[in-house]
């Protein structure tokens, strides 16, 4: 049977990446396998998960334990978090704009914590990130994409942006856990944070 004449020529072949790009794209495959299975995920398993060799993953990494540094790194950077936050839409009410960014610092703390809980933390000292950032200079930057998010309600604020970010972003982080009662949600966290603890209509 003749193929089909597409099936003649030859297949394009998607764009090679460059050594930046795969070194990213195995990281965030390596992540979630990380979580799930610490330190003893094995570098074939990450491979097959990425769809590659497991010789590439050495052509970028040095070693097993360097990929698991950079995956710790990746975990605690600031970037991702930041993006989301970023991309929050300021013409919403601020209520929904604070409870969008509690989900996303919600769900960067689970993967902080998923990863370094994983790996043991390895020492327990902050590796940064890959792009440099230190746990103070992740704070800050997590904190001044918070701002931004207030600036819109400036004017209607007792504090300045920069301070109530800084208070939102403590709350976030230090939110009490007790056995008899459900963590917040991320609307009723906002709300407490917003209208404090006295229920409305109370004396």
């Amino acid at each position: 049977m003749t193929a089909p004449e597409e099936n003649r020529t030859t297949r394009r072949r998607a764009p090679a990446m460059s050594p930046e790009q795969r070194r990213e794209m195995i990281i965030q495959t390596a992540i979630p396998l990380i979580a799930e299975y610490g330190a003893a995920v094995t570098t074939s398993k990450i491979a097959r998960a990425a769809g590659i060799g497991e010789g590439t993953i050495f052509r970028v990494f040095a070693d097993k334990d360097e990929l698991l540094q950079a995956c710790m790194a990746e975990a605690l950077s600031p970037e991702h978090a930041v993006r989301e936050l970023d991309a929050i839409d300021l013409s919403q009410p601020l209520p929904d704009r604070l409870a969008e960014a509690a989900e996303a610092l919600q769900a960067h703390m689970s993967r902080m914590g998923a990863i370094a809980g994983s790996l043991g933390h390895r020492g327990g000292k902050h590796p940064g990130t890959v792009r440099g950032a230190g746990r103070d200079e992740s704070t800050t930057r997590i904190r001044e994409a918070l701002a931004e998010l207030l600036e819109p309600d400036k004017a209607a604020l007792r504090r300045p942006p920069e301070q109530i970010a800084a208070l939102f972003f403590g709350l976030l982080f230090t939110q009490p856990r007790t056995d008899d009662e459900p963590d917040l949600t991320p609307q009723e966290l906002v709300e407490f944070f917003l209208h404090g603890a006295i229920a409305e209509g109370a004396k």
